[in-house]
């Protein structure tokens, strides 16, 4: 009896060990929650095949979001503006989903259908709407930069030794408006510029801001994008622009 009760409490002791020393990373995968949104498009002339399931993509991904507990319980305070709520939608999509996939996609006719499952992690989610609303009612940062084309929204240094770039689009961006001189092509790029130590530029990098995340060449008016763009090594500060 005696050897059962150590052996009940090794166990114990093991246990809690395990539970004590799990990574604070595993603890948050644990708390990941799935979405899942579908939608259905019908599209006419002059819409392209490719534009319709862009936009259904967007939109399943746009209603995955909405349908969250976090999401509608995070937005009671401005649930009546649309318009806010489908920018932090947008902004979500860009960079809180995990493990996004297309779990279905049909057509039939001129009409396609998308779904979508993901994942997110909802006290990462709730920080972020509650930052965005309390700043003012989730209006665009003044000070970053903005031409004919596009929007920056935000810039933001990763840990993992990137550059995050969120804006948005002001115009149509495809192939054909940004491909040749006399058009959009200059301004419908992101650009950046890493310096060293001593002010002296290290590298430029550009972004095509066309190239969505979908892997559709086209950018519609009001989307939001984001690229990472990695950082050299020497490099100790940067400046994202746009072209004027």
């Amino acid at each position: 009896m005696k050897h059962t009760c150590n052996f009940i409490w090794l166990r114990l002791i093991l246990v809690s060990g395990l539970v004590l020393f799990l990574p604070q990373g595993s603890w948050a995968q644990s708390n990941k929650i799935e979405i899942v949104g579908d939608y259905r498009y019908a599209y006419h002339d002059p819409e392209s095949h490719v534009e319709a399931k862009n936009i259904a993509y967007t939109e399943a991904i746009r209603l995955a979001i909405y349908s969250s507990r976090v999401f509608s319980e995070s937005t009671v305070r401005v649930v009546e503006d649309a318009q806010v709520l489908r920018d932090l939608a947008q902004k979500i999509a860009s960079g809180y989903l995990k493990d996004l996939q297309v779990v279905e996609q049909s057509e039939k006719g001129r009409t396609v259908y998308c779904k979508v499952r993901a994942y997110l992690i909802p006290d990462e989610v709730k920080t972020f709407i509650e930052r965005e609303i309390n700043r003012g009612q989730v209006k665009e940062p003044s000070g970053l930069d903005q031409n004919r084309s596009l929007q920056i929204l935000s810039v933001q240094e990763g840990k993992d030794g990137t550059v995050a770039v969120v804006y948005k689009a002001l115009k149509r961006l495809d192939w054909l408006a940004t491909a040749y001189d006399g058009s959009l092509r200059e301004s419908a790029n992101v650009m950046i510029d890493f310096y060293d130590d001593q002010g002296i530029l290290v590298s430029s990098d550009r972004y095509p801001a066309r190239k969505t995340s979908a892997g559709d060449d086209v950018m519609n008016p009001g989307e939001i994008g984001l690229h990472k763009f990695s950082k050299p090594q020497n490099a100790r500060s940067y400046r994202v622009w746009l072209v004027k």
